[in-house]
């Protein structure tokens, strides 16, 4: 009875590794056939269905069938058997028949019964649409009958002239009718509405409120108008989306957030003939203010980074950051899913946070308050060591004056600035005196030697002032000419899917990252096996926020995937 029972579980957890396994395979099919692979809708259809009040809605508008022939190593068709071998259905027998252009899954209440004394327990409504409405409906009875050969106690009821099949949550003991809900389990419910689509929920309430929503079209999302703002900004050739309502996101997840600028969040998955584009639009309440100028081209800072780098960000003007919108929404995303915004950027930037450390400085007090021109940071990735660093900073009013507050801190922490000279360039560094004890035999003691290390380093290289962790980073972007990431062509390729203008780039190389997240963020790894197709191809992923919408923030995404 739970084997039965848990179907649903694997109901969610298949519909969301089919939306992962779907869009890692997207980039395959580039030289065959990307024409084929375009939605006709970049909306939702099953959106009549969720309430207004629905935290979250993903949906994958592309049969999944479609994406066969983009496999190598026969991925969906795993996860098809496997999910599917737990209910005794076959997939291509059963469900391939008459399954359409779109799933979708969404959370459609917190809680189903609104009793907190037996905890929350959301709702999930799984909507397939299907092109044979019989044939669905002979899939529906075939699942419920097998249910049913199985164990469970089924309930079958007309709802608005709709017919619902569901598990039984009542049970009669000695005569008397009673509703375990203080033992909330997963319960499956299903119907098949219209001649569109088949539902799957996880209590029958669940499809009940769905027909609702349909027959009272104020109630579903379509009405709502954050979502049709939204979906003004969905692209045309868009093969899947989610829609986020980040108030009820914050509620589920119990916090209660300081300042709550965005409403509402809408995120695009698109084909690009290098890899994957995600779009994403938060809308807001209020007019959005740009933290600095939008960029037509890469910032020049980029020309000193070296091609190793495993992590590179730039834009322009990190003076009034802080203060930006794009600052109150990182604020908002990290409360919302880690609880505070200092735990992850610890955990992201902790190069970063121990340098603060070390230093004793504040970045954005000490560095970033005189940084009005253009910018560039970057981590040059060590096995199982500190990453290297750099920075790169536009010469504007103030960095003379910035400089020297670093150099009066360094002083300030017991460090010593000493001129250097590498290959004739004029070099300051912070360094730091240390000892070393050897021991000898007995009768002559220990030996004592003077070491110097150096804590950080830097110069100026035409209009830029470059700071460095060490001598071989410096030194790597004094002697590496023609070798800086703005030259590297995997650079190149993500930045040419990112629309112009825009607010610079954070660009990841996965395949020389990987090992230092891992490390520094061991949830990763659990991501990575769910996603495990998807990683296994992915080379590298560039963020950025484009788009002047008075109130809306709009970014992208574009993951870049080896063999394309």
């Amino acid at each position: 009875m739970n084997r039965q029972r848990s179907f649903i579980g694997f109901i969610v957890a298949g519909a969301i590794a089919l939306l992962v396994i779907a869009i890692a395979g997207f980039y395959w099919f580039f030289g065959k056939s990307p024409a084929n692979l375009i939605a006709s809708t970049s909306r939702s259809g099953s959106a009549i269905f969720v309430s207004k009040l629905s935290p979250v809605m993903v949906s994958l508008l592309a049969n999944p069938d479609r994406l066969q022939a983009l496999e190598q190593e026969e991925e969906l068709s795993k996860l098809k058997t496997s999910l599917f071998a737990k209910s005794g259905i076959d997939y291509k027998q059963d469900i391939q028949p008459w399954l359409g252009d779109e799933i979708t899954l969404a959370i459609t209440t917190l809680d189903i019964d609104r009793d907190r004394e037996n905890g929350q327990q959301p709702g999930y409504l799984l909507a397939l649409a299907t092109e044979q409405p019989e044939k669905s409906r002979e899939f529906v009875e075939l699942l419920f009958s097998k249910r049913a050969l199985g164990g469970a106690n089924l309930a079958v009821e007309q709802y608005k002239g709709v017919k619902l099949i569901y598990d039984n949550q009542e049970v009669i003991t000695e005569g008397k009718i009673q509703n375990p809900k203080s033992e909330i389990q997963n319960y499956l419910a299903g119907a098949v509405v219209g001649e569109g689509f088949v539902l799957f929920a996880n209590d029958p309430k669940v499809l009940r409120d769905a027909i609702n929503n349909v027959q009272a079209p104020d109630l579903n999302l379509t009405t709502s108008p954050e979502y049709q703002k939204a979906t003004k900004q969905l692209p045309k050739d868009g093969l899947a989306v989610a829609f986020l309502n980040l108030p009820i996101v914050a509620k589920w997840q119990g916090l209660e957030l300081p300042e709550q600028l965005y409403n509402s969040q809408i995120i695009s998955l698109a084909l690009n003939p290098k890899g994957l584009l995600a779009e994403t639009t938060f809308l807001a309440s209020s007019e959005i203010v740009s933290p600095s100028a939008p960029l037509s081209k890469p910032v020049g800072a980029l020309q000193y980074i070296p091609a190793s780098a495993g992590l590179a960000i730039s834009g322009s003007n990190l003076s009034n950051l802080g203060d930006s919108d794009l600052a109150k929404l990182w604020r908002q995303a990290t409360a919302t899913l880690y609880g505070s915004e200092e735990d992850v950027v610890s955990r992201l930037a902790k190069p970063l946070a121990d340098v603060q450390k070390r230093w004793g400085i504040n970045l954005p007090e000490d560095i970033f308050s005189w940084v009005q021109g253009e910018y560039a940071i970057a981590l040059l990735p060590q096995e199982q060591t500190t990453p290297h660093w750099i920075f790169v900073v536009e010469k504007s009013e103030g960095v003379e004056q910035g400089v020297a507050r670093l150099d009066a801190i360094a002083s300030s922490n017991g460090l010593s600035i000493n001129p250097l000279t590498i290959n004739k360039q004029k070099i300051s560094a912070w360094t730091e005196l240390t000892t070393a004890t050897k021991k000898t035999d007995a009768k002559e003691g220990a030996s004592f030697s003077i070491e110097t290390k150096v804590r950080g380093l830097h110069t100026t290289l035409g209009n830029y002032e470059i700071f460095t962790s060490d001598l071989e980073t410096m030194d790597e972007i004094l002697t590496a000419k023609d070798n800086s990431i703005i030259d590297n062509p995997n650079f190149k390729d993500s930045i040419a899917a990112i629309p112009l203008p825009n607010q610079g780039y954070i660009y990841l190389d996965w395949t020389k990252s990987q090992n230092l997240l891992e490390r520094q963020v061991p949830i990763l790894k659990l991501v990575e096996v769910l996603g495990k197709p998807f990683f296994n191809n992915l080379r590298s992923l560039t963020v950025s926020s484009y788009g002047t919408e008075a109130r809306s923030l709009k970014g992208g995404v574009f993951f870049k995937l080896h063999n394309s």
